[in-house]
């Protein structure tokens, strides 16, 4: 617990993850483990044995920045603080019984901006691995303490950025120009004219509107606004993306006015190989047996976690979710959760990686 409080109380935000990579690097050195740092942004590697097979665990490492109790600050409200420590804990458990390949653990930047993994695969840490693992505390809504899944299916998520593009116009005079507020009350309707299958679970929602300014009799000719876009399946999500152009497209036409898009921050929907998803399974029973196992469980969240199998299909992997009581929810300023799922973690974890490496 003396690592967890320290990772917890010392959260940095996505790429400045300076002090958290030290102190991690630092603890495992003295522990006799092999660690690479990289020499152009946070994060590191971390090593026990060496040859084939080698099985990969990625731990995210940064915080969010939220205000909590009317100050803004990083804080680790989504769990990467006891994932590290879960993390952590397995080496320790596995420097002496790593006999058989390679277990190479990514201490990975910048999950909740979405780029993260894109960078780690840049820098190829998996492209010779043959199985990757996951972890991902839950909330109590989908899973209570002592319940383990051994996947985690989040869906597809990116986020869009627009500007109406116009004049000011005279409160007095609204013939003279087009007001902004209309065009994206406009737009805002059409979204929610967008359908799909009911067995596809998606939405489409803004999020963020920036209008008009102190003077009340201006009307405003420009405004900002932003979108943000989901589905369980990553088809879907591209097909919501082609409607939503044309209809941002068509509102403009109406208008005739001006508005500039700009899509960011894509994060894929789960790609889950089943076989790595079995020695998960495996993995749980073996250490709770079936009161602790639970279903494969399908959550409209999302990770940067699966642009490891997106950009290197062969990679077989899968995230386990683990039941905390955490509550009120993630991302949530004051989250909690039972510390106890840190241990629970750890060992099946550990006994997953041995496993792996048996195959």
């Amino acid at each position: 617990m003396d690592i967890f409080q320290h990772l917890h109380t010392h959260p940095e935000v996505s790429w400045k993850e300076k002090e958290t990579t030290a102190y991690i690097a630092d603890l495992l050195k003295k522990e006799g483990i092999f660690v690479s740092l990289f020499d152009d942004c946070t994060g590191l590697i971390a090593e026990v044995g060496n040859g084939k097979p080698i099985v990969a665990v990625r731990a995210d490492i940064d915080a969010l920045w939220q205000e909590v109790d009317g100050v803004f600050q990083a804080n680790h409200s989504c769990g990467h603080d006891a994932h590290m420590s879960i993390v952590i804990g397995t080496i320790l458990q596995l420097k002496d019984q790593v006999t058989n390949g390679t277990a190479r653990f990514i201490f990975q930047p910048a999950e909740e901006t979405g780029s993260g993994a894109l960078k780690m695969v840049e820098k190829g840490v998996v492209d010779d691995a043959d199985y990757l693992f996951g972890i991902h505390l839950r909330p109590i809504e989908e899973l209570p303490f002592g319940k383990v899944t051994p996947s985690i299916h989040h869906g597809a998520v990116t986020f869009l950025t627009g500007k109406v593009i116009g004049d000011d116009a005279h409160g007095a005079r609204p013939h003279q120009g087009i007001n902004a507020i209309d065009v994206i009350s406009a737009l805002n309707e059409q979204l929610k004219l967008i359908h799909f299958s009911p067995f596809e679970p998606y939405s489409v929602k803004m999020t963020h509107v920036e209008a008009g300014g102190q003077s009340l009799n201006i009307i405003p000719g420009s405004a900002k606004f932003g979108l943000d876009v989901r589905a369980q399946k990553n088809s879907v999500l591209m097909d919501m993306q082609k409607i939503i152009e044309k209809k941002i497209k068509k509102v403009s036409q109406l208008f005739e006015v001006k508005i500039e898009t700009e899509w960011l921050d894509f994060t894929p929907g789960a790609e889950v190989a089943k076989e790595a998803e079995e020695l998960l399974r495996e993995s749980i029973l073996e250490y709770g047996g079936r009161a602790m196992l639970a279903d494969p469980l399908i959550t409209s969240g999302s990770d940067d976690f699966h642009f490891y199998t997106i950009k290197r299909s062969k990679l077989k992997a899968a995230m386990m979710g683990i039941g905390a009581d955490l509550k009120p929810g993630l991302h949530h300023p004051k989250m909690s959760f039972d510390p106890r799922a840190i241990q629970i973690g750890t060992d099946i974890l550990t006994r997953a990686v041995l496993n792996a490496l048996k195959e």
